[in-house]
């Protein structure tokens, strides 16, 4: 019988995300350091204080964060978990109805505001359309959520940052997949004056072959989308009925690509 392993997209086995709260104007600066080393991230809005001249304006958002994922961080920023849960499910909907006004796609992640939840609203938004949710706090690991509606990151970017990149980047057991998530708020660098450090991050992490640069919603997706792929019993093919492409890799080999809609034999 076949031994089927999934994959990141190119049959990568380490990721690395990024996930910024607040919208605030110093985004501009990280997205420009984003993108000038191929980092990828989230950055999570609240749709209701786009008024605050601190916060970027709305009208920017399509070309600001293109190639990265916008994401809700509810309307007016409140404690959720000590809101009703009517109110909580309208923070979410409305502030993913102005936001998908400006991308022009579906939002579906989310981050708490305040780093506030409770199992109600944990329970509560699937049915709200979101895919998952970031706490506060670090794992100062590199494992794969196991609840995403509690995704925890790796690491806050004033927690030990630059060494764990390093961990990171040394990691070759295949026979595993790595996940670094990053988060954080753009204007603490203002506040710490440390851009160097993330500029640095992003120099020593950005443009290596072996690692695959993802918002946060397409790392959910990526993940989504192996549990669909339909195997035969003895693993000897496999159909894919997504859209997207799949990536696997068999019995310690090379990679494979299971292209959206196919059947492949293994």
């Amino acid at each position: 019988m076949n031994k089927v392993y999934c994959c990141y997209p190119g049959g990568k086995h380490k990721a690395l995300t990024m996930s910024y709260d607040d919208g605030r104007t110093q985004d501009r600066r990280l997205v420009a350091l984003f993108n000038q080393y191929g980092i990828r991230g989230t950055f999570h809005l609240n749709s209701g204080l786009f008024a605050d001249e601190r916060r970027i304006d709305p009208s920017e958002i399509p070309a600001l964060y293109a190639g990265h994922e916008v994401s809700c961080h509810t309307v007016t920023h409140p404690t959720i978990a000590r809101c009703p849960l009517p109110e909580v499910a309208e923070e979410v909907l409305a502030d993913r109805r102005a936001l998908e006004a400006y991308t022009g796609y579906p939002v579906r992640g989310l981050s708490y505001p305040n780093g506030s939840l409770n199992a109600e609203i944990e329970q509560l938004l699937p049915l709200l359309g979101i895919r998952y949710s970031r706490v506060v706090g670090n794992t100062d690991g590199f494992e794969l959520p196991e609840n995403p509606y509690r995704w925890t990151s790796t690491c806050h970017h004033n927690h030990n940052l630059l060494e764990l990149g390093r961990q990171f980047r040394e990691l070759s057991k295949r026979q595993y997949l790595y996940l670094m998530y990053v988060w954080g708020h753009s204007y603490e660098f203002d506040d710490h004056d440390n851009w160097d450090l993330i500029e640095t991050f992003c120099r020593e992490m950005g443009g290596r072959e072996d690692i695959w640069y993802c918002t946060n919603i397409e790392f959910m997706d990526c993940m989504d989308a192996f549990r669909q792929l339909r195997f035969a019993a003895d693993n000897s093919f496999v159909h894919n009925p997504n859209a997207t492409d799949c990536w696997i890799q068999v019995n310690d080999g090379t990679p494979v690509c299971i292209p959206g809609g196919a059947f492949v034999m293994l």
